[in-house]
């Protein structure tokens, strides 16, 4: 009952469908639906059951694997469908399908497990499953590089993780959660092994997260299919976040891993979401988009903010995945905020500065009322993470097309029905993760600084664009600051890419990148 209850039935269903697509080549795409679909209702069942189990008050329900597991579920069935119908005719399908379950398989290994042994293996083997994912064109020389430039990143977190297990250890004597759960349990402070420990997860999780100046590779593999970059932005590249939660009290303790996971992802977050307001294809836009995403959940985590991790990991996952498989119905979108487009016409700054003051005031109240309704619910939101909110939802009271009374109430009253959704859902998803923990005051205050700051550029920019700031800052900004190129020529020096005498096929339309023009 307890596997059940863990959710080990999806690995197990992920691997027999990849052992019986291996011995039924011919019947892949049949295997690949069965597979998707006994998972998935594995999986509900199993959610079912911990359902059932939490409200006997069963405290073995592993409500965070259980939720990703779900997540894992869903999106692989509806990937399979979709490649099912986007490869039909391509060579070479049988091997996407073996590579796609075999990806599904450890991914989902690693969100039920309970035994760090495990959650590494799992995590490991899911890169080496995606790069075969990566290189479904063997043929084109970027996908070639590309994958190299993962795999190269991919082995340097395997190694921080390989250290790692062997500190804890060394530490705890024990490499299970519950077992270095207990040990932590009676810790005031951590020994420097766990410390190192800690910090060596926090940076596996910033190389298998794309984290500038590591990033490269998550921008750049728009030659594979579409279904792959599906699957790698609205789940594997999640993942670094899913672990960091799994190891919340561990973090909680090591307060220099925080400050690690805060100021890299922070920095990222800002830098990635000015370079995204610079490109020109859908694909590479949302690729910047999940980079700077993935920042600022790895600064939800350093800040303790597990639950608001969690419910980011998820809902950026539904949203990635609707918006790589819908890619070719937006093309059409205009770049509504274009660097150095014509569109940010010059607009009062009141404006501008008064939306962010709204917002905030709706969130402060809106908050204010949830803990008046409803005391029960314990419903709390640090400053920064109030901060963040209120500029997140700034820009829809700019009120591009007009100020009339009918214009700003239609605002006013989007903002206020968004809050409270997002309040549902965090109060929802505080029952799912670990509990709040503290944080240094000074990492708050970064934080708050580091997105008014960018706040304030974008307003500037939108203001100017074609002023003194954005002539310098657009070339920077359009070549991701030049820190992909700066680590690609470092790491191929060392371990070069072996491409032998394939062929590019770079098309008329797109850039040595596979970016569209």
């Amino acid at each position: 009952m307890m596997g059940l209850l863990n959710g080990w039935l999806l690995p197990a269903c992920y691997m027999t469908g990849f052992a019986l697509a291996c011995l039924l080549p011919r019947q892949h795409w049949t295997v690949a639906r069965i597979t998707a679909g006994l998972g998935l209702a594995s999986t509900l069942v199993a959610a079912s059951a911990a359902g059932l189990a939490a409200g006997l008050a069963d405290r073995q329900v592993d409500k965070p694997g259980l939720t990703v597991a779900l997540l894992i579920a869903l999106l692989g069935w509806v990937i399979v469908r979709y490649s099912a119908r986007y490869l039909e005719g391509e060579a070479q399908q049988p091997r996407f399908v073996k590579a796609l379950l075999f990806t599904l398989a450890c991914v989902s290994l690693l969100v039920v497990s309970q035994h760090l042994v495990l959650l590494v293996l799992g995590w490991s083997c899911t890169s080496l499953g995606l790069h075969y994912l990566l290189t479904f064109y063997r043929e084109r020389r970027t996908a070639q590089v590309v994958a190299h430039k993962k795999f190269i990143v991919s082995r340097l977190a395997d190694l921080s993780l390989l250290a790692a297990l062997v500190l804890i250890y060394q530490a705890a004597g024990t490499l299970s959660l519950r077992g270095l759960s207990d040990y932590l349990a009676h810790l005031d402070a951590l020994p420097a092994g766990l410390h190192w420990a800690a910090g060596l997860f926090a940076l596996a999780a910033i190389l298998k997260s794309a984290q500038l100046p590591l990033h490269g590779w998550l921008i750049q593999v728009m030659e594979a299919p579409t279904p792959v970059s599906a699957l790698l932005h609205a789940g594997v590249v999640n993942v670094g976040g899913f672990v960091l939660i799994r190891l919340a009290e561990l973090l909680a303790l090591a307060p220099a891993s925080q400050m690690l996971l805060v100021l890299v992802g922070s920095l990222t977050a800002v830098l990635a979401s000015l370079v995204m307001m610079t490109r020109i294809s859908i694909k590479v836009r949302l690729a910047w988009s999940t980079c700077a995403q993935m920042g600022f959940m790895l600064v939800e985590v350093g800040l303790g903010l597990y639950e608001l991790a969690l419910l980011h990991l998820v809902a950026h996952s539904f949203y990635k995945a609707h918006a790589f498989l819908a890619a070719g119905e937006t093309v059409s979108e205009t770049r509504a905020l274009a660097l150095l487009g014509t569109q940010g016409a010059r607009r009062s700054l009141v404006r501008y500065l008064l939306s962010p003051v709204v917002s905030g005031m709706l969130v402060a109240g809106s908050l204010a009322g949830w803990q008046w309704l409803l005391p029960a619910a314990g419903l709390t939101l640090p400053t920064a993470a109030a901060l963040v909110l209120a500029l997140g939802l700034a820009p829809l009271l700019w009120l591009e097309q007009g100020r009339s009374a009918a214009l700003v109430a239609h605002a006013g009253l989007r903002v206020l029905l968004l809050i409270q959704l997002y309040f549902v859902w965090h109060w929802l998803f505080a029952g799912l993760a670990p509990a709040a923990s503290g944080t240094a005051p000074w990492l708050m205050a970064w934080v708050c600084v580091a997105f008014v700051l960018l706040y304030g550029l974008q307003i500037w920019l939108r203001r100017h664009p074609q002023g003194r700031l954005a002539q310098r800052l657009y070339p920077w900004a359009y070549c991701g600051f030049y820190l992909d190129e700066t680590f690609t020529r470092l790491t191929f020096a060392l371990w070069p890419a072996r491409l032998g005498k394939l062929q590019p096929t770079m098309r008329p339309d797109t850039t040595p990148l596979g970016e569209t023009v």
